[in-house]
């Protein structure tokens, strides 16, 4: 029923939660998963409540989803475009052939997890039924997996085909998605109570932006929607050999390991040992400095680093793994936690454009000088072996790199704010006291990783989740302020659903 590994010791664990016959005896493995209660969606197609919806990501499709269980149309509009052709303009950033700044690995058809995330894993304490989040998956096509896995994974390779599953359902029960369409005013959609027809109602509209939409929120700041700055985190993506960190998180230091089928192994390879039985190790570190956290942020084993930015002019980067996760490299976000007092002034878009400079920043540090023998790309990114930032020295070349547009040598220690790369340089030594070997320069980081939650939140009221400056508004999700991936958001979303759907 849940399955986690343990290997903060070196004998690993696995904690397995079995199901049991009336007489105590596991069940056999062939048994299937105990069922759940499947989605039961009804004909909307001339339902007499409708809500319109900005936004496809995890937040959008789940409150689309909810709704349409409940009876109430729900009308998407969405600025990217659908899954398979936002593949195509992904193809083309990665060959630094152009952005689409309404089409690329933050806007389209599933959000900004869709190619660039894969995981379906959430520290977060919200509310709600999270297994519920894993069902829908599985519905739709997931893995068997997501529903008992404690750090469950689809892959970005997997995810595009779950969410067209979830769109044509959406489509075939009457719902409406509109792609390539950016809501640029709330005015046509929304009304205030003071400003209605006598006996005409609110449509609702739940807000799911995701946490990269700058222009959207100094749209919604222009129409007089609360805003107020949060706490957030910027920093880098660190990138090891993940054969390393499959040796540093499992401890593999003794010559022979004992595989699932009894046989000794060499440490080497893991072919049928720990590795083959486990998979490529992922970590999750964390240290405090100077007063803030610094910690590894969507750590992808087997992954690859990606170009997240969504404008012409500035360097953003992430991670992802493929369903199988065999990549020969590791990579991880590894940032500085910023609160909002760290930043002077009282406009609450202080912190988006605070993320802004240092992505313009990076971007500028990204770009190869002339006359240089480095082919830096449209979408490179700057870079620097691990050990050299953290002593302060320049790299004289980079190591091999998963990151498709290319790396160009830059001294990130050097045009970090200070209070951000100080503290990233205390916390590289802090995990390598704890992992030997984590510092080295056979890693490399790239910058900037500055889109790990949004700077900005939109209040709600707690009771009715509407927004507290405008009624019959519902901010949900990442770009609200209210989640921080996946499967957060997706309960947002629900979550707000919900809350219309009682008002019926």
């Amino acid at each position: 029923m849940k399955r986690s590994v343990d290997a903060r010791q070196r004998e690993l664990k696995v904690h397995l939660t079995v199901l049991v016959d009336e007489k105590g005896k596991p069940i056999a493995k062939e048994a299937p998963i105990p069922l759940y209660t499947p989605p039961v969606f009804q004909n909307v197609h001339n339902a007499e409540r409708e809500v319109v919806i900005i936004g496809a990501g995890p937040a959008g499709l789940f409150a689309a989803l909810t709704l349409i269980e409940h009876g109430i149309k729900p009308i998407i509009y969405e600025r990217g475009k659908e899954v398979s052709e936002r593949k195509r303009d992904i193809a083309l950033l990665n060959r630094n052939e152009g952005l689409n700044p309404e089409s690329n690995y933050c806007f389209g058809e599933g959000g900004a997890g869709t190619f660039s995330d894969g995981k379906l894993f959430s520290r977060s304490k919200k509310r709600g039924n999270m297994q519920r989040v894993m069902e829908l998956f599985h519905f739709f096509g997931a893995p068997d997996t997501v529903l008992y896995e404690a750090h469950a994974h689809i892959g970005s390779d997997k995810l595009p085909t779950i969410i067209k599953n979830m769109r044509e359902c959406i489509l075939s029960h009457g719902g409406e998605i509109h792609f390539e369409t950016k809501v640029e005013s709330l005015k046509p959609h929304l009304t205030s109570p003071q400003g209605e027809e006598k006996g005409k109602t609110v449509t609702p509209v739940i807000l799911a932006i995701g946490h990269s939409a700058h222009d959207t929120y100094r749209m919604l700041a222009a129409e007089g929607v609360k805003l107020e700055t949060k706490g957030f985190a910027m920093g880098v993506r660190a990138e090891h050999p993940q054969a390393l960190i499959n040796r540093l998180m499992y401890h593999l230091t003794k010559p022979h390991l004992t595989s699932p089928q009894g046989r000794n192994t060499p440490l080497e390879g893991e072919k049928e040992g720990v590795i083959k039985y486990l998979g490529n190790a992922s970590y999750s570190l964390v240290t405090q400095v100077d007063g803030r956290g610094v910690y590894s942020f969507c750590m992808c084993p087997g992954g690859h680093i990606v170009p997240a930015g969504s404008t012409a002019d500035t360097c953003v980067v992430n991670g992802m793994s493929a369903s199988h996760r065999n990549s020969p490299f590791a990579n991880s976000g590894m940032v500085v936690q910023i609160n909002p007092e760290d930043i002077p002034g009282d406009d609450p878009l202080r912190g988006l454009e605070y993320q802004e400079a240092l992505e313009r920043e990076a971007f500028k540090q990204g770009q190869a000088p002339l006359n240089s023998p480095i082919e830096g790309g449209r979408s490179s990114a700057p870079a620097q072996r691990l050990r050299d930032f953290v002593e302060g020295k320049a790299s004289k070349d980079l190591p091999k790199c998963s990151y498709l547009p290319g790396i160009v040598p830059s001294r990130l220690d050097q045009w970090l704010p200070p209070h951000i790369g100080k503290r990233l340089q205390q916390g590289f030594r802090d995990f390598d006291k704890k992992y030997p070997g984590f510092l080295t320069n056979d890693a490399v980081i790239l910058g900037v990783e500055s889109r790990s939650s949004s700077a900005v939140r939109i209040p709600r009221d707690p009771e009715t989740l509407q927004s507290v400056s405008t009624p019959g508004l519902y901010p949900c999700g990442e770009g609200a302020g209210y989640a921080g991936g996946i499967t957060s958001s997706a309960l947002d979303g629900i979550n707000a659903a919900l809350k219309i759907a009682d008002l019926a």
